[in-house]
């Protein structure tokens, strides 16, 4: 399906300050970018660069006053979610360099703090891919999901305790029980058509026979339509902006993801 996401950002800025965004979604093996549009008001010199983790970032430095960002791009994505029950679990030894990292403890997801419920959770499951779905499957029956919004950063620990979260924390707590069974898992960050109500949606990949897998808690069935704008071990590396200084007002946000053509056109960009 070709979808249309826009972001439309507005901030109230006291005194000079630097900002970094992640905003512009990649073309990659599960998605096309067609067109993109990128904004701000007033104009600004604006510097991109990318980060450890693939991500395109762009900086710039806000002076007093009103600042608006409003991105608009056109991206080719699958009608479906690719799945693979039974595909294996990958031995360290054989996973990519740049794999590796997405193995170890982070910030928000405290995974040497989850092997014994990751073991009772994947119990008699085949390694790999079934054990990931166990996964997502527990998150989704015994965390509460709450689509409103949250600035409170919890991790994966706290959020088990608390019981209730935010797509970002369910998100959390199944990296942390991944990685506590030796399976690769990053956060991603981006749009979901359908999603209500509409806003910036996080979800998590696994690294499972060779690729990665997308996995969603937050959904009653897997399915298409994920735009992904940033990866990361956890929402410490992919935060839609940073902000230095003094805080400034974010005034509105408004996002939006329409679908403007159907069709499997996808396919003819897959695995380029």
């Amino acid at each position: 399906m070709l979808l249309r996401t826009s972001c439309y950002l507005e901030f109230d800025i006291e005194v000079q300050t630097p900002f970094i965004f992640m905003l512009r979604p990649r073309s990659g093996s599960q998605q096309w970018v067609i067109s993109e549009e990128y904004r701000h008001t007033p104009w600004l010199p604006v510097f991109e660069f990318t980060d450890p983790y693939g991500n395109l970032c762009q900086r710039l430095i806000a002076p007093p006053g009103n600042l608006i960002i409003n991105t608009v791009s056109e991206v080719m994505v699958s009608d479906t979610s690719d799945y693979l029950p039974g595909a294996p679990f990958v031995d360290i030894e054989h996973l990519p360099d740049s794999v590796l990292s997405y193995l170890l403890p982070s910030r928000f997801c405290e995974s040497d703090r989850f092997l014994n419920l990751a073991t009772s959770i994947t119990s008699g499951c085949l390694l790999g891919y079934d054990q990931v779905s166990a996964i997502e499957h527990w998150v989704r029956e015994n965390i509460v999901y709450e689509m409103e919004g949250s600035d409170i950063q919890l991790s994966a620990t706290e959020i088990n305790q608390r019981g209730s979260g935010v797509c970002r924390d369910f998100s959390h707590i199944g990296i942390a029980l991944c990685r506590s069974l030796s399976i690769p898992a990053r956060l991603v960050v981006g749009y979901l058509h359908g999603l209500v109500p509409m806003d910036l949606h996080a979800w998590f990949e696994a690294y499972i026979g060779g690729r990665w897998y997308t996995f969603d808690a937050t959904q009653a069935e897997l399915k298409g339509g994920y735009v992904a704008i940033g990866y990361g071990r956890d929402a410490a590396d992919v935060a839609i902006f940073n902000q230095f200084g003094p805080p400034s007002n974010l005034i509105t946000k408004q996002i939006d993801v329409i679908q403007i053509a159907q069709g499997n056109a996808f396919t003819q960009f897959k695995d380029a």
